[in-house]
C-alpha cells in the first residue's frame, strides 16, 4: 500500500526525533570538551581543534560503516529479509572493528607528522600530539558505534542509538570535567574521558546486536566473504567522504596560517556548524531508512513523495537554527571562555555559518536520500567534483590576505555546488533502483 503525504510525515518523525537526539548529543558535548580544553588556554584550544580535525577526519573516512549498513539493512528490510539484514549488520561490525585496529597500527607512529603537517606553531602541536595518540585508542570503538548505528537505523530503530549516544558521551562529559579541571591530567584527559565513553557505548552496541542474532539464529563469527563485501561497497562512499573532509582539513590549515586566534575561532566555529549540521542530519537519516526500505520494497512513489517532504523540512529547520545561531552570537564566545582576540574573530563570523543552514538543510537531506538509494558512484563523483571547486577558492583566500569570514564565504560557494550536483541527481530517476 502506498504511503500518503501524512503517513509519510510520520514515517519520517518517527525515525528523525530520535534520530536528532542522537546526532545533536555528540556534538553537544564535543563542544562541551572544547568549553573544559579552553580553561587551559589558546594554544590548548588549538590543540584540540587540530586533533580533533585529524581525528575527525579518520572517523568520517569510516562513516560508510553507518550510512551503507543503514542503506544495506533498510533495503532488506523493505524486502522482507530480515535474516539477511542482520548478517549484513554483523558482517559491518567485523569490518569496524578491523578498520579500527589497523587505524591505531598506522597513525600512532606518525601522530607528530600529521599535526605538523597543519602548520601548527610549538606551543600547540605538543599537546596536540599527545590528544592525538590518547585518542587514537577509541578509535575501534567508536567505528564499532558507526557500524551498530548504521544496523539498528536500517532495521527502522533510532530510538536505541539516541540512549546509547547520550549516555556515552554524558559520561565523556562528566569524565572530561573530572580529568582535566580536578585531577588536572591536561588536555590529555579531555582525549582519556572520551576513550572511556567510547568504549562503553561499544559495548552496549555489541550486547544488543548480539541479541538480535540470537532471535533471528544468525552466526556471529566473521564470514570473511561478507567482510569483504562490505568493504567493496564503502569505497565509493569513501571516495565520497574523503572528499568531504579534504574541505573541512584545508580550510583548517588555511585558518591556522592566518594565526593563532583565528584558528582558535575557526575550531569553535567548525564545531558549531557540526552541532548544526548533526541536527539537520537528523532528517537524512531518516531518509537512508526510508529510501532504502521504500525501494527495496518496490515503492518509487512513496520515496519521492517522502524527498519532497524531508526537503521542505530541511529548509525549515536551517532558516530556525540560522535564526537562533545570529541571537545567541554575542554570547557564544564567553561560552568557551575565549580571549578578546578570538572573541572579535568568531563573532564575526558566525554570521555566515548561520546564513548557510538553510542551504545546508537542502544538501544534508538530498545526500542522505541518494546514500539511502545506494547510489554511492555518483555520490563518489559528485564530491570530488565540488571538492576541486573549492579548493583554488580557498587557498586563494589566504594568499589575497582574506580573514576568516572570507574562508567561510567559499565554504559557502562548495555547499552551492554540492546543491547542484545533489539537486540535479535527486530531479532524475536513475537513482529509483527498486528491490532487494
Amino acid at each position: 500500500m502506498a504511503l500518503t503525504p501524512r503517513v509519510g510525515s510520520r514515517e519520517i518523525l518517527r525515525l528523525a526525533v530520535p534520530a536528532f537526539g542522537a546526532l545533536v548529543a555528540e556534538p553537544l558535548f564535543i563542544l562541551v570538551d572544547y568549553a573544559i580544553v579552553g580553561r587551559l588556554g589558546t594554544a590548548s584550544l588549538g590543540a584540540l581543534g587540530i586533533a580533533g580535525a585529524a581525528l575527525t577526519t579518520l572517523v568520517n573516512v569510516c562513516v560508510f560503516l553507518a550510512y551503507g549498513t543503514t542503506a544495506a539493512v533498510a533495503r532488506q528490510v523493505g524486502a522482507g529479509n530480515l535474516l539477511r539484514a542482520v548478517k549484513q549488520g554483523i558482517d559491518g561490525l567485523w569490518l569496524a572493528t578491523a578498520i579500527g585496529l589497523a587505524l591505531i597500527a598506522i597513525c600512532w607512529p606518525i601522530a607528530p607528522w600529521i599535526v605538523e603537517w597543519f602548520g601548527a606553531a610549538p606551543e600547540v602541536s605538543g599537546q596536540a600530539v599527545t590528544y592525538l595518540r590518547v585518542s587514537l585508542l577509541g578509535i575501534p570503538a567508536m567505528l564499532i558505534i558507526l557500524a551498530g548505528t548504521g544496523v539498528l537505523r536500517g532495521l527502522q530503530d533510532t530510538v536505541t542509538p539516541l540512549v546509547v549516544s547520550v549516555g556515552s558521551f554524558a559520561l565523556n562529559a562528566v569524565l572530561n570535567a573530572a580529568f582535566v579541571l580536578l585531577f588536572h591530567w591536561g588536555i590529555a584527559g579531555s582525549a582519556w574521558g572520551t576513550v572511556a565513553a567510547q568504549g562503553l557505548g561499544a559495548l552496549v552496541y555489541l550486547l544488543v546486536i548480539a541479541r538480535a542474532a540470537r532471535e533471528h539464529k544468525v552466526p556471529v563469527r566473521p564470514d570473511l566473504a561478507g567482510v569483504r563485501a562490505s568493504g567493496a561497497a564503502g569505497i565509493a562512499l569513501i571516495i565520497r567522504t574523503v572528499c568531504l573532509r579534504i574541505v573541512l582539513i584545508a580550510a583548517t590549515v588555511v585558518a591556522t596560517r592566518m594565526g593563532v586566534a583565528q584558528l582558535a575561532a575557526h575550531a569553535i566555529a567548525t564545531q558549531i556548524w557540526s552541532l548544526l549540521a548533526y541536527a539537520l542530519d537528523a532528517i537524512a537519516i531518516a531518509g537512508q531508512a526510508i529510501t532504502g526500505r521504500t525501494l527495496g520494497a518496490g515503492r518509487t512513489a512513496d520515496t519521492r513523495a517522502a524527498t519532497r517532504t524531508m526537503v521542505a523540512w530541511g529548509v525549515g529547520y536551517g532558516i530556525v537554527l540560522g535564526a537562533a545561531l545570529i541571537v545567541l552570537r554575542p554570547v557564544i564566545p564567553h561560552l568557551f571562555g575565549a580571549d578578546a582576540a578570538v572573541s572579535a574573530e568568531l563573532v564575526a563570523v558566525l554570521w555566515p555559518v548561520a546564513l548557510l543552514q538553510p542551504l545546508a538543510g537542502v544538501v544534508f537531506v538530498l545526500d542522505g536520500v541518494l546514500i539511502g538509494a545506494g547510489d554511492r558512484r555518483y555520490l563518489a563523483w559528485a564530491s570530488a567534483i565540488t571538492t576541486a571547486v573549492y579548493l583554488p577558492v580557498a587557498f586563494a583566500v589566504v594568499h589575497l590576505g582574506g580573514g576568516l569570514v572570507a574562508l567561510w564565504a567559499a565554504f559557502g560557494l562548495w555547499m552551492a555546488a554540492r546543491l547542484v550536483t545533489l539537486g540535479s541527481r535527486a530531479y532524475g530517476r536513475a537513482w529509483l533502483v527498486t528491490g532487494g
